[in-house]
């Protein structure tokens, strides 16, 4: 079959996707094999790809490919999250605008019904698209997290951790998010730096006409939720205070002046207005001192009728706060302001600034959750690459604070507790916690002796749980393991590794490891790989608003699958930033043209059979052995690299393999003359050779590799480069490998004089090598002579013991080669470039006299390191000597 002139990576992907799924190649049972086993990290339901999405992916792709070509049983298992308050936003601006419905108009069943409506429709799309970049997940095994099981599972452990005393309600101090109306963890809190104003304001000391203290706010809108004012027991400057009380401005209420250490005497007046509703300072304050809580701020954000100050009552907090400047320095209360930097928290979902807030809501105690999980990775039980996440975990593992994990939406799993409907039915309302609102009202009934309650006594709680209290049991779930904890979840848990940014430590990762010391006294999985952030060659995060996001699915058409993996794992180490430019997809679209060239370079060759056969492939055959050791070498280096989740170093080692060894050296030290056959046993060598760096490749870029692989032979059915082992490496020769580098060395010198000298490309040059030791090691290598001959075109290549007249020289190694022209050399112009480099030669020795010079490096090294830098100086002093001979025998000054 004739070969096209350019691959086409849109045909050949959907071609080979669709057969490696119709095949069921992806799917995974359990067998007597070593299992494999990664969790996609789920994205939101409302999800489409992008480039996170993709390089995270990728790595997850390439490590189960890899597995699978090593024997393992790779398992992946796709899916996706609920994500509570994206989704729910996203419904209700469905509903407002495709359906001309509010949330308000709706019962809770109506609202789920139709969220279930939107996620069939539109969510899931990310899923879809991950097929495109070759994502070879078990898609019989999609979960979500609100399917009926994992439902029931997130309910039941719910239910476990209350009847273990791990899980309360209780009045705290949270993250309101005024927009979604619901609370935030801290984790969903991100914090900026902002420029802001301190309100420096006095209170009017009760009785005084002058008297009075100054207190410096940023809300300024707050002061009638005011309860007291605080000053340092310490500050001589209000002791006299202490025990009176001031007035508060506008509305003269009266607030006690009170002594706490928490105040910090240099910070604006040293004295602190105290607002136990709105600040969580503030609040442990009033807890101190017993006072009392006014809440002056509707879940809405706006002010409320608590408010004594009517004029702002029903505005926006921010529009109270414009409000407060006028009415301040009306009334004379206003005595400064001051420009200042601070830092204000947005909620991660909708960007709004983050209301502190008095609400009640459920909680998890993590304490003793975390010991587990902070010894897990501190022991390396649990391996993190980049292992410098530790110190990260660390910090936040050791400053554990109790998770807030209900959140008031309707979108998620409800919170299995009940209440009593009116009060008059039992002395105490109580909360009733159960799997089923039936074990609720038996328990009711037990507790408050009330035989005769019905489920009409009983309420359940409006509120669902955090996102993140479902997706922390992600991979125990996944494999039903609440369910049948003796099940196949005993053959795939723990799983190997989980590849997910570091953004997501706190949130997710350190969650996940608690979840499976609880629930399966074991870790979850042997090793984390940590992303870094895919910003823009500017070193910026990548956002719509910028315009800087490129649109992932296009790169995909316009590169395609394979040349956009290798422009995301080509600068992807492991935990550090990815600085993405489209031109890193342009190059891993030209590999795979340079590899689709020198597939129709291979397949167009005649294959000779006749006598000359064994001829040509003796002078062929250190070209083959050379290949073959260097595959050795290069398989076995990424294997350490795999090993160590290198994975974008393993990918550069076979690019550069593949680019350089194979296709610019090897094809070239085999590629028979115009119109002239190769032999068979060559062909056939090089066709094994191809196949097997197909095969090694395949992991990183599987579409092109597959297609060559097929491309190459006649396959049997099924004989897919997708199912093949991964190719064994040997111990390779290295004296062979490192003969066959110097050549390619004294090659490539010789072709720059060629260029230099504006020699013909075929005019055949004569080479003559100073006579040594090394340089007679080196030419006893069975077929070296011929092949340098025939790359460099030389006519002669022989030893000398004298200079030859009208040649140039220069060093390869520790030997000196000339160059015998049939022009006049410009002696100037020669020992200039002699003087260049020896120039650099000699600063070579300095650095290397400098590293050996360094006990430490001496002392700490291997010492085949330190030898091999010993090796170098002698060289680098070796090649000096012959620089400087040089020089003397041209009378260069």
């Amino acid at each position: 079959m004739e070969l096209s002139t350019r691959y086409n990576p849109a045909e050949t992907e959907e071609r080979w996707y669709a057969h490696w799924e119709s095949r069921g190649y992806f799917r995974s049972v359990p067998d007597d094999r070593e299992p494999f086993t990664i969790v996609i990290p789920p994205p939101n339901v409302t999800g489409v790809l992008h480039m996170g999405h993709m390089l995270n992916n990728t790595i997850q792709d390439i490590l189960t490919r890899k597995a699978r070509l090593d024997g393992k049983n790779a398992c992946w298992v796709p899916g996706t999250d609920h994500a509570s308050i994206a989704t729910e936003a996203k419904v209700v601006r469905w509903l407002r605008e495709e359906k001309s419905l509010r949330k308000a108009d709706l019962s809770r069943e109506e609202f789920i019904e139709y969220a279930y409506q939107w996620k069939d429709k539109y969510g899931g799309i990310i899923l879809k698209q991950l097929r495109k970049l070759g994502a070879s997940c078990d898609w019989d095994r999609t979960a979500f997290t609100m399917d009926k099981g994992y439902y029931s599972d997130v309910i039941r452990v719910f239910v476990d951790l209350y009847k273990k005393g791990k899980l309360y309600r209780g009045l705290r101090m949270v993250n309101w998010d005024p927009e979604a109306k619901t609370v935030l963890s801290n984790e969903e809190v991100l914090y900026n730096e902002e420029p802001s104003q301190l309100f420096y304001i006095k209170y009017s000391l009760e009785g005084s006409d002058n008297e009075g203290i100054v207190i410096a706010t940023q809300r300024p809108e707050t002061i009638f939720a005011d309860v007291a004012v605080a000053v340092n027991p310490k500050d001589e400057r209000y002791k006299n205070l202490v025990g009176k009380r001031v007035l508060i401005p506008l509305i003269n209420r009266p607030v006690p002046v009170i002594a706490d250490d928490y105040v910090d005497i240099s910070f604006g007046t040293g004295a602190l207005k105290i607002t136990p509703a709105h600040d969580q300072n503030d609040y442990e304050v009033g807890q101190r001192h017993g006072l009392e809580i006014l809440d002056t701020i509707s879940d809405d954000g706006r002010i409320n009728d608590v408010c004594a100050y009517q004029p702002i009552v029903g505005l926006d907090r921010f529009e109270a706060r414009k409000q407060m400047k006028p009415a301040l320095e009306e009334s004379g209360h206003l005595v400064k302001l001051e420009e200042y930097i601070t830092n204000i928290g947005h909620s991660e979902r909708t960007g709004v600034v983050v209301e502190p807030k008095l609400s009640l809501q459920w909680f998890v105690k993590m304490t003793a959750l975390g010991e587990p999980a902070l010894k897990a990775v501190q022991e390396e039980e649990i391996k993190f690459y980049p292992p410098s996440f530790q110190n990260l975990y660390r910090n936040w593992m050791e400053n554990l604070r109790d998770w807030c994990i209900s959140r008031q939406l309707w979108w998620g799993q409800r919170i299995p507790a009940w209440y009593l409907r009116s009060e008059a039915l039992s002395k105490e309302t109580g909360v009733f916690v159960a799997e089923t609102a039936e074990e609720a009202l038996e328990i009711a009934k037990r507790e408050t002796g009330n035989p005769g309650l019905s489920m009409n006594d009983l309420r359940q709680d409006e509120d669902v749980l955090d996102t993140w209290a479902s997706s922390w049991l992600w991979p125990i779930s996944v494999f039903d393991g609440f369910n049948q904890p003796e099940g196949e979840v005993n053959y795939y848990y723990p799983t190997s590794v989980l590849v997910t940014g570091w953004d997501i430590i706190f949130f997710w990762v350190a969650r996940m490891i608690m979840a499976g010391y609880e629930y399966r006294g074991q870790r979850p999985f042997e090793s984390v790989y940590f992303t870094g952030m895919v910003r823009d060659k500017f070193r910026r995060k990548m956002s719509k608003s910028l315009g800087n996001s490129p649109d992932a699915l296009k790169l995909l058409d316009d590169y395609g699958a394979d040349g956009v993996r290798y422009g995301l794992m080509s600068s992807a180490a492991a935990g550090g930033d990815i600085l993405f430019d489209d031109k890193l997809c342009e190059n891993g679209r030209n590999f795979c043209n340079k590899l689709w060239n020198a597939l129709r370079l291979v397949k167009g060759w005649q294959v000779t059979e006749d006598a000359e056969n064994e001829t040509v492939a003796r002078k062929n055959a250190l070209a083959v052995r050379w290949f073959r050791e260097k595959l050795n070498r290069v398989l076995t280096e990424v294997d350490d690299h795999f090993r160590a989740f290198r994975l974008s170093e393993a990918l550069l080692t076979l690019y550069g393999f593949i680019w350089d060894d194979f296709c610019s050296w090897y094809l070239e030290m085999i590629k028979p003359g115009y119109e002239q056959p190769i032999d068979r046993k060559t062909y056939e060598a090089t066709l094994d050779l191809f196949s097997e760096t197909m095969i090694a490749l395949h992991a990183f870029m599987p579409f092109i590799t597959e297609e060559i692989w097929h491309q190459l032979r006649e396959r049997a059915d099924g004989d897919d480069c997708f199912k093949q082992r991964y190719p064994a490496s040997a111990p390779a020769d290295e004296a062979l490998i490192q003969a066959v580098e110097t050549s390619k060395d004294i090659i490539a010198r010789v072709r720059d004089l060629r260029n230099q000298n504006q020699i013909k490309p075929r005019d055949p040059l004569v080479v003559q090598v100073q006579t040594s030791e090394a340089a007679k090691t080196l030419f006893s290598t069975d077929g070296l002579r011929e092949m340098m001959m025939k790359l460099a075109v030389l006519g002669e290549l022989d030893f000398t013991d004298t200079e030859p007249e009208n040649a140039k020289s220069f060093i390869s190694g520790t030997d000196k080669y000339y160059v015998v022209l049939t022009q006049e050399i410009d002696v100037a112009a020669e020992c200039a470039k002699i003087k260049q480099e020896l120039e650099y030669q000699r600063g070579f020795v300095r650095s290397i006299e400098a590293k050996l010079s360094n006990e430490k490096f001496v002392g700490g090294a291997p010492a085949q390191v330190v030898d091999n830098e010993r090796k170098k100086l002698a060289d680098g002093h070796a090649r000096m000597q012959i620089l400087e001979e040089s020089l003397a025998k041209l009378g260069c000054s």
